[in-house]
């Protein structure tokens, strides 16, 4: 007999390690998504194909499995469905409150920098390339533009002069997810680095991983590192502010909290209440993974001291086209790489097509240093490729 059912809505990398992690503790795994074979499914118990953005069908399937969690893993979810459910009596992680907050760029936003009062960057939402322009008064330039509600950054481009404001908002508007045609316009920050500071919130209390560095292009991480160094003064900044947002949002599990960080202050970002895609780090970096980190906090069980093993990297592995017939070519070659003192690990994603930028596979790496790590991840995920046969 199953410790617990788990409803997982979303069913992309991050909730296929969720469901391994989940599976461990001997949770029964119904996992949702828009297309059918979806990662999370090729190792869950159940499967349903739906848009979470149906709300009817979003209902059935909570009725019909009636389970003791519901996991979002997505952001374009009918919020107000978990909602309903949770004043049922369902229990939806880390909340329904939480899921609408961050569903949503502006609301999150609101939560950090109105009512927590947490330092942000400048910003304006704009419904129209009109009201962009408006934005960009209060803002200045450069600016950043991106949709309220997106996932892995897209949309998101920078704007540095004002003929590039129609291209921005064009490119936010063909981009967003849901059903809400709205952007937000933020002051760009000149910030030395980013980070993202993965927040557990348990029955124990708040506690912390390691920062995470990462690099970004075209609003989508491409390379995640841990640790990232920072000053003691920085560092206890960004769990402050963490442990704020995490606590006015409530429940339980794994917080993606994201920072800017300049030479002299934290700057509260985004906020995510699920397992980050910069954190498939910890899959090789920590004693346990964020996957790990999340199934103990929302089943309620142990959290103990989260160490790191050594400094671990990790980069992706991209798809350049759309296809639906290919091959993964180069594993063998990309961990022959751990073959020495250092180790390799591929995890390939199992996604059924692929299309510009998609991201199918990660490599990651330990090493010494982080610049070590970084270089062999790097290498590794170079000399995995993908075939096509279209």
């Amino acid at each position: 007999m199953f410790t617990a059912k788990i409803l997982l809505l979303g069913s992309g990398e991050l909730g296929k390690e969720f469901v391994i992690s989940a599976k461990r503790y001997g949770c029964h795994v119904v996992a949702c998504d828009s297309y059918a074979n979806a990662p999370a499914m090729q190792v869950s118990d159940e499967v349903e194909v739906f848009s979470m953005l149906d709300a009817d069908a979003l209902r059935r399937a909570i009725e019909k499995h009636r389970p003791d969690f519901i996991v979002p893993e997505i952001e374009a979810i009918r919020t107000e469905v978990l909602q309903e459910f949770e004043d049922k009596g369902f229990t939806v992680v880390p909340s329904a409150r939480a899921a609408s907050l961050t569903m949503n760029r502006d609301r999150i936003r609101e939560l950090a920098a109105t009512e927590l009062g947490l330092r942000t960057s400048k910003y304006r939402y704009a419904e129209s390339l009109e009201e962009v322009r408006a934005g960009v008064q209060h803002t200045g330039l450069p600016c950043v533009i991106k949709p309220v509600m997106s996932s892995s950054g897209k949309g998101q481009s920078t704007v540095r002069t004002p003929d590039q404001l129609e291209e921005a908002w064009s490119y936010a508007v063909a981009n967003m997810r849901g059903d809400r045609r709205k952007v937000i316009v933020e002051e760009f920050i000149a910030f030395e680095y980013e980070i993202t500071l993965l927040t557990i919130r348990s029955r124990e209390g708040v506690s912390f991983c390691e920062p995470i560095g990462h690099r970004q292009e075209r609003g989508d991480y491409q390379e995640s590192w841990q640790p990232t160094p920072m000053t003691e003064k920085l560092l206890n900044d960004a769990r402050d502010m963490a442990r704020k947002v995490v606590d006015n949002l409530g429940g339980y599990g794994i917080f993606g909290v994201e920072f800017f960080v300049t030479r002299d202050e934290v700057i509260f970002s985004e906020l995510s209440p699920r397992p980050h895609d910069t954190g498939l780090v910890t899959l090789l970096s920590q004693n346990l993974s964020e996957f790990d980190l999340h199934a103990r906090a929302i089943l309620g069980l142990p959290i103990p001291p989260v160490h790191l093993r050594s400094p671990t990297a990790s980069a992706v592995i991209l798809a350049d086209r759309e296809a639906e017939r290919f091959s993964i070519l180069g594993l063998r070659e990309a961990l022959e790489l751990g073959m020495t003192d250092a180790e390799v690990e591929v995890r390939l994603f199992g996604k059924p097509t692929t299309r510009r930028y998609r991201r199918m596979g990660v490599a990651l790496a330990s090493g010494e240093t982080v610049e070590k790590a970084r270089e062999r991840a790097l290498q590794a995920a170079a000399r995995v490729r993908i075939d096509y046969e279209d």
